[in-house]
């Protein structure tokens, strides 16, 4: 089974990176495969909790390296929930990645593990009678503090229902649950570990975690 690893987390800030300095990243220092995955950047600042920034990715399998490479960017500069990151911010961001795995039918809406399960969820809006579904990544729940019923229903807002949820709504709710292993790299750690294993940042040494000019 593949699994997330440090190299990933890296191609992922060398993405963001080299976005803001016009440059193409190094190439990857992983293995192509095909995966679903997800890109997830938070902000932590003041020694605060750190809070998200972006998180998009895909429940469909696809290449990894070309998939990082995008949901780094589309993640960090596209996720509508947020302004777009700013290079400014980079000493105060984190990266998880995020590899998806164990796709599985539940037998009802309760036929998972909080902290262990990623939900997918698809029903049907009675309301304007519409197919509704969303996601939430394994960590969620835990994060939250969240049992299962509450986070099945923060699910089912998150899909865009807005009408009253019954029981007799969640029994009729398709869950898909699955579990991933995930990777998550500070900005202060992915700049040591390109000191040791490059000595500079796409092309230009570091001085104090930052390429001149930044």
């Amino acid at each position: 089974m593949v699994v997330a690893t440090e190299e990933m987390a890296v191609y992922c800030f060398d993405t963001l990176v080299a976005h803001y300095s016009g440059e193409q990243p190094p190439p990857p220092a992983f293995e192509e495969g095909v995966h679903p995955l997800f890109v997830t950047w938070k902000k932590a600042t003041n020694g605060s909790e750190p809070r998200l920034r972006g998180c998009i990715g895909t429940l469909e399998p696809r290449q990894i390296v070309s998939g990082f490479k995008d949901y780094a960017l589309t993640s960090a500069l596209r996720d509508r929930r947020f302004s777009p990151i700013q290079s400014k911010e980079l000493p105060y961001l984190e990266c998880t990645v995020s590899i998806l795995t164990e796709y599985e039918i539940a037998l009802n809406h309760l036929d998972w593990e909080v902290g262990k399960h990623g939900l997918i969820i698809e029903f049907t809006d009675p309301d304007y009678n519409v197919r509704r579904s969303g996601t939430y990544l394994p960590e969620v729940a835990a994060h939250e503090g969240w049992t299962q019923l509450e986070t099945i229903d923060s699910l089912m807002r998150k899909a865009g229902y807005n009408g009253t949820i019954t029981e007799s709504l969640r029994k009729k709710i398709r869950v898909t649950r699955y579990q991933s292993t995930l990777y998550t790299m500070h900005y202060g750690e992915y700049t040591a570990y390109v000191k040791k294993n490059r000595g500079e940042i796409n092309g230009a040494p570091i001085v104090n975690g930052f390429k001149p000019g930044q």
